[in-house]
């Protein structure tokens, strides 16, 4: 059995609006460290995905593709800042304890002692 009915219209320009809206809320989220609205956004996130799978490209008109070519867009802009803020936690990590480095390999970490 279908999550989605078959004769229930599918809002694909809504869910990929709403979708906007919570990149840019998770992106205020990253910029304010505010762990409880991440979890917020990525429920959402979540929720949306669900709701945009069955939906194959072809199906999309123009506007519907242009929203998600943004959406992708502020996506990957989100996953840079994440990655950028993980990168300077390890790095704050790394001058705390040493020279070590701080997601080496077993291996690796036991040779630099």
């Amino acid at each position: 059995m279908s999550a989605v009915p078959t004769d229930a219209p599918r809002d694909v320009t809504g869910n990929l609006r709403q979708m906007i809206a919570v990149l840019e809320q998770e992106r205020q989220a990253l910029a304010s460290l505010d762990i409880d609205a991440l979890t917020v956004s990525t429920r959402a996130k979540e929720t949306l995905c669900d709701a945009l799978m069955p939906i194959g490209s072809g199906e999309l008109g123009a506007e519907a593709r242009e929203l998600a070519r943004t959406a992708q867009q502020l996506n990957d802009v989100n996953r840079r800042v994440r990655n950028l803020l993980a990168a300077n936690v390890s790095a704050r990590l790394e001058a705390l304890g040493g020279a070590r480095t701080t997601y080496a390999p077993a291996a690796y970490a036991s040779a630099s002692l």
